[in-house]
């Protein structure tokens, strides 16, 4: 059975784990040293309530985790977000990741988002095939604005409006 539910200090283990395996095998993050426990509670523990971290649960483990993040800190883009989904490599391309970028979007309308953004690089099609399915349009590439695996990376720029 698949739960989802806002995340907690208790999920932080599970979390990292997803993430580092994104950071060292993926461009899916421009992050490019795994990140410790620490550094993702306090990520998680200093969040606003318009960022909101959500967790999807299969037998009691987080198969994956979706967040809203702050697009820059200047006050005037507070009514935007960065959307992230990241999927435990066992449960990929089984509809998780769609349920939790459905939900995510329900959040940023929740607490009151006029538009959610997606950097993604251009190379993860499914990503961008993700999106587009829930309503982002490309808005523009960024060429070569990166680089992971020693190669250069361009990022496509995608954006849901919650309140067109």
């Amino acid at each position: 059975m698949f739960e989802i539910r806002a995340a907690i200090p208790n999920d932080v283990k599970a979390i990292t784990e997803i993430y580092n395996h994104a950071v060292l095998n993926t461009t899916a993050t421009f992050d490019t040293e795994i990140q410790s426990e620490e550094d993702r509670m306090q990520w998680l523990i200093n969040r606003m309530p318009i960022h909101p971290v959500i967790v999807g649960v299969i037998n009691q483990q987080i198969a994956g985790w979706a967040s809203l993040s702050p697009w820059s800190p200047k006050k005037g883009y507070d009514i935007m977000a960065e959307g992230s989904v990241y999927i435990h490599p066992d449960y990929q391309f089984q509809g998780l990741g769609s349920i939790l970028l459905k939900e995510i979007i329900e959040e940023g309308k929740r607490v009151g988002l006029h538009s959610i953004l997606a950097r993604i690089t251009t190379d993860n099609l499914h990503s961008i095939y993700l999106n587009e399915k829930e309503g982002f349009v490309k808005t523009g590439v960024l060429h070569e604005a990166g680089q992971k695996f020693n190669r250069y990376l361009d990022v496509m720029i995608m954006q849901k409006m919650l309140n067109p």
